[in-house]
């Protein structure tokens, strides 16, 4: 598991571009190797990078998880967020796409007040002073969302530090709507993926420096609008976006 240091309290804006591939694993293993020699491998990357883990939040009527599949060009994603489950926190996430850009937000909340929003009670929103947790106070109890699903994937990670650029290898994405404890040390998911294929993902700020975009070039695959939220649904609510 990514070690919990270097999160610090209070709130924490970013306003990126974002673009999504879907290639294989041996198309990710060169393209990591490559990336390795030009990029800052994070810091956190160990021999199979790190883990991460989310529990995903929607409307009794899944009205983010619709709105993902019908391509709407503004919508949301709420998510409790950990990378330990012996940590005694957890990030409160909503990402917001507005064509191009994503907008997210993450507020850090102590283990116990995660466990509480976990449960359906909000109430622990009300005493962060960030006018962020009283928006997501209001979002969340007047329209009544609720988690709906955990996913956990294998992220390894680099970094320029012109232009913000991080980019990402997400493999064995796996979930569950039934063992929906966030902070479980054993739990029980199930792949939503193809086991030997993976989400390449690009995020940054204003453009892609153009060494960097001829190794991704490389790969010859489309861009793809995948989510792992919606991967995860899509076993109960029999649809793919």
């Amino acid at each position: 598991m990514r070690k919990a240091g270097g999160v610090v309290p209070g709130l924490n804006t970013v306003m990126r571009q974002e673009k999504k591939y879907a290639i294989d694993i041996a198309q990710g293993a060169v393209l990591s190797a490559k990336l390795a020699r030009i990029m800052i491998p994070d810091e956190h990357n160990g021999p199979e990078g790190y883990v991460i883990r989310s529990m995903y939040f929607d409307t009794p009527g899944d009205s983010d998880y619709n709105d993902k599949v019908e391509g709407l060009e503004l919508r949301r994603k709420l998510r409790l967020r950990i990378y330990d489950p012996a940590q005694g926190f957890a990030m409160l996430e909503m990402k917001q796409k507005s064509g191009p850009y994503q907008l997210k937000r993450s507020l850090r909340l102590t283990r116990e007040d995660a466990q509480r929003l976990a449960r359906g009670d909000y109430s622990p929103l009300l005493g962060y002073p960030e006018p962020f947790a009283a928006e997501c106070y209001e979002l969340m109890a007047t329209r009544c969302y609720r988690p709906k699903t955990v996913v956990e994937y294998d992220r390894t990670a680099y970094i320029a530090r012109e232009n913000h650029i991080r980019i990402t290898f997400d493999r064995r994405i796996r979930a569950s709507e039934s063992d929906m404890e966030l902070f479980a040390p054993c739990p029980a998911y199930s792949p939503v993926m193809d086991p030997f294929g993976l989400v390449l993902e690009v995020k940054y700020n204003g453009f892609i420096l153009s060494y960097i975009k001829d190794l991704l070039n490389s790969v010859h695959r489309p861009e793809v609008s995948v989510s792992k939220y919606c991967l995860a649904r899509s076993f109960t609510l029999g649809a793919m976006d």
